[in-house]
């Protein structure tokens, strides 16, 4: 193993998507921060806000190529403690925020902030470096399942009291990826995943606004006047885009029509605007993104490089699943950003922060391709030879 320049691929993908990201949120939302009730906001408040995450989520990228990644191995307690502290304070009158009847913000004066953001990554952390020290012992109910159903349990807990079950799914699809690659028996993991779906099946059916997504879900036109009405306005921005869109700048869903279409709904108002064939190379953008990282985590040099880089390009693909699933009506309404491209600055920050790890994970990765040459070489030789003395 030596150092290598990193994946500047995987550079240039996430910074085109990153000011893509960027035209989109100001288009989205121009108009509707311009006529909000908030007296603070103007035309350009997203757009303002989207552009300090982004120069803040460059500036933590870079300094994470260049900061040894094994090195977080050593700091996942620290990390993932972290990361339940600021879950905990959200609950703090003065602290926390409430939108909406959910409290999911920080308020930290100079901006606010999504905990379960840090949450996210600081899971990925704990469960790499975990697996990568029990690698051996994965098959052991103790060491491949057990610490890690726990860990869920604990952040499932904290999200249903904001609520937030978006957050739940996702942080579960996640851990069951990280189980499933690092080595788990894969009878306990079916026995766990049922338990698992057992229990979002109940906390789902739980709650009165839950059962009335599905319901919706299921007959969206039945139930366009109220539970469905986003989705609905969704999938009209959606019709509406046609082939090669309505242009830059002039989707008519983004007057009012449909809620959070800067954010959640952010791939409506880009089919709406360049056509199918946007949505299209944009999914291929991020499928492109995705390979790069799969190619990573198989190049990397040690298990927690394999399992850290595994963690955050699974994060990226189900978020991307999740956020498109939802806005075409493949999936449950649920609210998850679409990676770089959604307004919300903290999610901006952690994901290219997310990057500038996995590129210093290529910079350390094996030379696979040129010892296997290498090899092939030696081989030859010896035939050669072999062939030339007889």
């Amino acid at each position: 193993m030596r150092r290598h320049s990193f994946d500047y691929m995987l550079l240039v993908l996430t910074m085109i998507l990153v000011l893509f990201g960027i035209i989109m949120v100001f288009s989205a939302s121009f108009y509707y921060a311009e006529n909000s009730a908030n007296t603070d906001y103007d035309g350009y408040f997203y757009f303002w806000r989207q552009v300090s995450g982004a120069g803040i989520g460059l500036a933590i990228m870079i300094a994470l190529i260049f900061f040894d990644y094994n090195k977080l191995k050593k700091l996942r307690f620290w990390l993932l403690g972290i990361g339940f502290v600021l879950m905990i304070l959200v609950f703090i009158p003065g602290v926390g925020q409430e939108i909406n009847g959910s409290k999911r913000w920080l308020d930290l004066r100079f901006m606010t902030m999504q905990p379960v953001e840090v949450l996210k990554i600081s899971v990925i952390v704990f469960m790499a470096a975990g697996i990568s020290i029990n690698k051996d012992k994965m098959k052991q109910f103790k060491y491949g399942i057990l610490p890690y159903a726990i860990l869920l349990f604990l952040c499932a807990v904290l999200l249903i009291l904001q609520p937030n079950f978006s957050a739940i799914v996702t942080l579960a699809a996640l851990i069951f990826i990280m189980i499933l690659v690092g080595g788990a028996s894969i009878w306990q993991f079916g026995i766990v995943g049922i338990a698992g779906l057992g229990a979002g099946y109940i906390a789902m059916i739980a709650t009165d606004y839950r059962m009335s997504r599905i319901f919706a879900y299921l007959d969206p036109w039945k139930y366009a006047a109220k539970e469905s009405y986003q989705l609905v306005q969704s999938l009209y921005s959606i019709g509406s885009g046609g082939i090669f869109g309505r242009g830059l700048g002039n989707s008519r869903q983004k007057f009012l029509y449909l809620p959070y279409g800067e954010s959640d709904f952010i791939f409506a108002i880009i089919v709406e605007e360049l056509g199918y064939v946007g949505g299209i190379v944009l999914i291929a953008a991020f499928g492109l993104l995705i390979w790069r990282g799969v190619r990573i985590a198989i190049r990397a040099s040690s298990a927690f490089g394999t399992m850290l880089a595994t963690g955050i390009t699974a994060l990226i693909a189900i978020q991307v699943f999740i956020n498109i699933g939802v806005v075409v009506g493949l999936v449950p309404p649920t609210g998850v950003a679409l990676p770089f491209i959604s307004a919300g600055r903290t999610s901006l920050i952690i994901f290219m922060a997310s990057i500038g790890i996995l590129l210093n994970i290529s910079r350390q990765s094996k030379d696979d391709g040129k010892r296997d040459n290498s090899e092939r070489k030696l081989k030859l030789m010896k035939k050669s030879q072999g062939r030339s003395s007889n």
